[in-house]
């Protein structure tokens, strides 16, 4: 496998982002709110550009929806895509009232007049379309060919439904190939990134709640995006999608593929702990999040004994000692002070850094 496969894909504009071509991975969501209820959609996607997503996926389900994007587009800064399933009629509502990019199963659109109409509509307003096959869809000729849903089948289906859209004489093109079986998708994307130039949406689909899901998507994920495969990615879990912006940027950054942004590292309690050191790392990590603009590393610890010592790699550390807490900085003791001030302080400490 050549690892420099993200290097060689086709940049894609997508709004205000480039994808591909060695472009940073954008991170991307699904907002979950009915898209025809603007004030909620535009509140969701402010949450999420403010953790850090770059592009916004939102349904075009109903006329409603479709006619919605251009009054969404007003009040947002990022790029918003159509989700269409089945009526290309919506595909081309969508498109005709702003969505940056349409995302589409080109073998349910309805017959091939059916596409060649989003194709024309597309191409006028010259927006991606983003091809989106899962484990789920494959056409029953493809699973009888392999006996089931296989990696092989996903890729076959996935390079059908683009040539689809070329014979319609546009190359405009995303993929995504997505399954909830993990090995099978890290599988499918190595087969297929070696048969295609056009960039990757890559996730594991129907992953599931945040606990569980972040763990299949971090293994998944990882495996994929660390062969140089990859170009948006989205981790899809069952939850606030908040939560998923948080994930796609600890994945990228352990992977050394974004830089930015904490690092927060903590300890897993132990005997000597003093401090609810569970809620004072979770109320951390959500404290960092505001953040982006520092590329530094925070350490939680529930020991005075050994934290400044298990802290000495962080540039600044709190750690919480019996009813007094530590504040830290490589390592070093600069100031003991109440429990209950720890978390105040490392913000004051956050801040000076930003300024």
């Amino acid at each position: 496998m050549d690892k420099s496969f993200r290097e060689k894909t086709k940049q894609i504009k997508i709004g205000n982002v480039v994808i591909g071509g060695g472009n940073p991975i954008a991170i991307q969501s699904m907002t979950n709110t009915e898209t025809s209820d603007i004030d909620k959609t535009v509140e969701q996607i402010l949450e999420l550009e403010k953790a850090g997503c770059m592009i916004i996926r939102s349904t075009a389900n109903t006329r409603e929806a479709a006619e919605s994007f251009d009054k969404i587009k007003e009040r947002i800064h990022i790029p918003i895509v159509a989700d269409i399933h089945f009526d290309y009629k919506l595909a081309i509502s969508a498109i005709e009232h702003g969505a940056d990019k349409i995302r589409i199963n080109p073998g349910n659109i309805g017959g091939e007049d059916n596409l060649k109409a989003v194709v024309a509509a597309a191409k006028k307003k010259n927006i991606p379309i983003r091809v989106g096959v899962n484990s789920g869809s494959l056409e029953k000729d493809i699973l009888a060919k392999y006996g089931g849903v296989t990696a092989e089948g996903i890729v076959e289906s996935a390079l059908d439904k683009v040539r689809m859209i070329e014979k319609c004489d546009y190359d405009n093109i995303v993929i995504s190939i997505k399954s909830s079986d993990v090995m099978m998708c890290v599988k499918a994307h190595e087969i297929i990134a070696d048969k295609t130039i056009y960039p990757l949406h890559v996730g594991i689909t129907e992953a599931g709640t945040v606990n569980l899901g972040n763990i299949k998507s971090g293994i998944g994920l990882g495996l994929i995006l660390s062969k140089g495969i990859g170009d948006t990615i989205r981790v899809s879990l069952t939850g606030n999608p908040v939560e998923e912006i948080i994930s796609a940027k600890t994945i990228l950054r352990t992977l050394g593929l974004r830089k930015g942004g904490i690092e927060l590292v903590s300890c897993p309690t132990c005997g000597r702990t003093k401090i609810d050191l569970i809620g004072l790392a979770n109320s951390v990590e959500r404290l960092i999040q505001g953040y982006d603009n520092l590329n530094i590393k925070v350490a939680v610890m529930g020991c005075a004994v050994n934290g400044p010592g298990e802290a000495r790699e962080a540039d600044i550390g709190i750690a919480g000692g019996d009813r007094e807490g530590l504040l830290i900085k490589k390592g070093e003791i600069v100031k003991k002070l109440p429990q209950s001030e720890l978390l105040n302080a490392l913000k004051e400490e956050l801040d000076n850094w930003k300024n």
